[in-house]
């Protein structure tokens, strides 16, 4: 049997927004290795595969890249399906791209099975678009959390004009709140807290750039959770509002 790895978004938490080749993948799998944001409810789809947990969590002791990438390698070349099961989509801030560069150097065979992303998935449950006519003609999805510390151009950001989805932000609110006004943007933006997307326990909190670091504290925002920075982020009516206005 040819080796094939298949890496697989599991979505941000609701089992149902499973994709249905993310299902055919999963059936089809004979080792399946879970991340640890992934609702253990998608493993029905699987249950007669060998589950292997490989979570990956900041600030939390986790499992190392390089021990993942063996043990996809060694699967597949035992001619085992194998399925890399990750939340959200695999490309968007979930290493998919490396894994699959780094298996296809070894001749290994991968496929990507796109998932439903937090900040599109939490925002949707929020009842916020994330572009709008007449308010929001892009959105920019970024990371505050850096493999090298590196840092974001915040002020680029700043004056875009786009909506902001900030991934893996809880830990530095205070920093990405001054570097967005130190780059011009209003003091006034909505900003959308929304911590388990899709989940049941789902969690969100409306402040603005100004208040956002005082407000999360407040309602105790815990990760995981995504921050909608934008006019978008205000309260449905009033963004709809905005754009009737403006048509």
């Amino acid at each position: 049997m040819s080796a094939k790895v298949w890496l697989v978004g599991a979505g941000p938490g609701d089992p149902e927004l499973l994709t249905l080749k993310a299902v055919r993948a999963l059936r089809e799998a004979n080792v399946v290795l879970i991340d640890d944001l992934v609702n253990v409810a998608v493993l029905e789809h699987c249950a007669g595969a060998r589950v292997i947990t490989v979570g990956k969590r900041g600030g939390c002791r986790s499992t190392p890249q390089d021990f993942i990438h063996r043990l996809m390698l060694r699967y597949a070349r035992q001619g085992k399906c194998v399925v890399r099961l990750k939340g959200g989509d695999p490309c968007i801030f979930g290493r998919g791209g490396e894994e699959a560069a780094w298996l296809r150097e070894r001749g290994v065979q991968v496929e990507l099975v796109n998932g439903i992303t937090a900040g599109l998935a939490g925002a949707t449950n929020c009842a916020v678009p994330l572009t709008l006519r007449g308010v929001s003609r892009g959105v920019t999805l970024v990371t505050a959390h850096t493999q090298d510390d590196s840092h974001l151009n915040w002020r680029a950001l700043a004056e875009g004009g786009t909506t902001l989805v900030v991934y893996m932000g809880v830990a530095k609110l205070e920093e990405i709140r001054q570097q967005l006004l130190d780059g011009g943007m209003a003091a006034d933006m909505p900003v959308a807290m929304i911590e388990n997307a899709s989940l049941p326990q789902q969690r969100e909190c409306r402040s603005n750039l100004l208040h956002l670091q005082e407000d999360a504290h407040a309602f105790a925002l815990k990760s995981p959770a995504i921050l909608v920075i934008g006019r978008v982020a205000a309260s449905a009516q009033a963004a709809c509002a905005v754009a009737l206005a403006s048509a």
